[in-house]
């Protein structure tokens, strides 16, 4: 009887150690499944290079409808623009510093008068007052360039750049050119652009 009982005993001995090992065993395997998954969510994120950031930012701001480009015209813009054929002389005052000038036909195919018509009327508030100016609208117009970005920094998640909006002057005659790169004129402003990973991919999420 003896005999009998310690082999009962054994037997559940053997059949406990087994089942001991097939539930370590199911753990083990939930474990490195859990370990896998883990690892694959925490991947890390593609890199985002400056060529690749310009490229996301050049692509949103030729999406965006280009319209004309104002220019303001101080007096060193007027007369460049007389000696460009822009405009001419139609007449002064008596005062000797106000003056009105028509637009040319080869003006009108350039630009039109923020105040609309052709005659530009020049009222500066004495002889000497170099802050007089008038205001022109370029007919056509280009998307601006993205230029000189700075390293992509890392914020959260994301990725920041900052970057150069230029005016695209493509196209556009050299003498208005020159007259839009007179102050107060500002051919360039600063802007700061972000992103976010999408699906895998880095899109941009705003410009401001």
């Amino acid at each position: 009887m003896a005999g009998l009982e310690n082999l009962k005993k054994s037997a559940l001995i053997r059949g406990g150690t087994v089942r001991y090992g097939r539930t370590m065993y199911a753990f083990a395997a939930l474990g490195i499944l859990s370990v896998g998954l883990l690892v694959a969510g925490c991947k890390s994120a593609p890199p985002l290079d400056k060529d690749a950031a310009q490229k996301l930012i050049q692509d949103k701001l030729n999406s965006t409808p280009a319209t004309g480009i104002d220019i303001v015209v101080g007096d060193l813009g007027m007369g460049e623009g007389v000696t460009a054929g822009y405009w001419v002389g139609k007449g002064r005052y008596p005062n000797g510093y106000w003056a009105d000038f028509t637009v040319t036909p080869a003006g009108k195919k350039l630009f039109k008068l923020a105040t609309g018509g052709d005659t530009i009327q020049w009222r500066p508030d004495n002889p000497t007052d170099k802050t007089a100016h008038i205001t022109i609208t370029t007919l056509t117009g280009n998307p601006p360039k993205a230029r000189d970005l700075s390293d992509v920094q890392t914020l959260g998640d994301g990725r920041t750049v900052d970057f150069t909006e230029a005016v695209n002057y493509d196209g556009m005659p050299d003498a208005l050119q020159g007259i839009a790169h007179n102050p107060p004129n500002k051919p360039a402003s600063l802007h700061h652009a972000s992103f976010s990973l999408v699906n895998g991919a880095w899109q941009l999420s705003s410009i401001d």
